[in-house]
């Protein structure tokens, strides 16, 4: 669907009270176009609707004029750089943004991140400024509960009967 297209659909979204759906038409824009400063503005907007103050600092942290709890709030969000890197969603080299800001800004995350890793990053490279911290969340585990033990015997036996009417079935099928 043409870029034009879609936000007319934005718009339409919006004033009937649709704003998750205008948010997702927004999102995959971005996704589409993610060198277009104006989409992550409105964007930003969308959240704002919300009061997710981190979410519309992500999608102004590129601008000039950007509210500054707003970028504190997503800054907050997304501790490290590479989560900044990643959260911006932008593709391709710097040079690409429309402003000089939005290019420092770029420049600014993905030497952080570089810096922070110890190995050049790229923006078209997630795995480069991955930040090896999803080792961090596995839930450890844990011994064997009583609860945990009958729930599992009880999804045996449920399969057990399962298949016992199933062969059940089948050869009676053939009788």
């Amino acid at each position: 669907m043409p870029l034009r297209e879609t936000l007319a659909r934005v718009d339409a979204d919006l004033a009937a009270g649709r704003v998750p759906v205008a948010r997702q038409r927004l999102r995959g824009l971005i996704s589409s176009f993610p060198h277009d400063l104006t989409l992550r503005r409105r964007l930003a907007e969308v959240y704002r609707l919300y009061g997710d103050a981190a979410e519309a600092g992500r999608w102004m942290y590129l601008e000039e004029d950007r509210n500054a709890d707003e970028t504190a709030a997503f800054e907050a969000r997304y501790e490290s750089p590479a989560r900044r890197m990643k959260a911006l969603a932008w593709h391709g080299p710097e040079t690409k943004a429309a402003t000089t800001f939005a290019e420092g800004q770029l420049v600014a995350v993905r030497t952080a991140c570089a810096e922070e890793l110890g190995h050049p990053v790229d923006w078209d490279d997630p795995a480069s400024c991955r930040d090896d911290l999803e080792g961090e969340y596995e839930a450890p585990s844990e011994p064997w509960t009583v609860g945990g033990a009958l729930a599992g015997v009880g999804c045996l036996t449920a399969v057990l009967a399962f298949l016992a009417i199933w062969v059940n079935g089948l050869v009676a099928l053939f009788d």
